[in-house]
């Protein structure tokens, strides 16, 4: 069974080249606009990895960590940040709220499938 992977993006182009790229490598995406639109999809469904943007309208990446965080089912959820952000305090805000890792934009697909296999279950 492939694994499911939540993207939330604000930016169509990001969603789609994300998209792309975990479907060639066989796994199910579920794609959301923002924070807000991706806690729609923890409604119980197993989704095994979260790839979020840090800065998003309605629900930021940092606030949509720590909701994840809060719901029992999806607490140990691996999350990764993808985000044009590089400075040291938002890492460790990231961190401090749960997040598993971070990837800076603009980023190689080969490099991103390799995080992925590393956190996934």
């Amino acid at each position: 069974m492939s694994k499911t992977i939540l993207i939330a993006d604000d930016s169509e182009s990001i969603r789609e080249l994300v998209e792309i790229t975990l479907k060639s490598a066989g796994y199910n995406v579920l794609k959301s606009v923002d924070g807000v639109d991706a806690l729609k999809h923890l409604n119980g469904q197993t989704i095994d990895l979260v790839i979020t943007d840090l800065n998003m309208p309605a629900l930021d990446g940092i606030a949509l960590i720590k909701e994840i965080r809060a719901r029992q089912d999806y607490s140990t959820l691996p999350i990764l940040l993808l985000t044009t952000e590089s400075q040291a305090a938002k890492k460790e805000e990231a961190k401090q709220a749960g997040a598993t890792g971070w990837i800076v934009k603009p980023f190689a697909q080969e490099k991103l499938l390799a995080v992925i296999q590393k956190v996934i279950r």
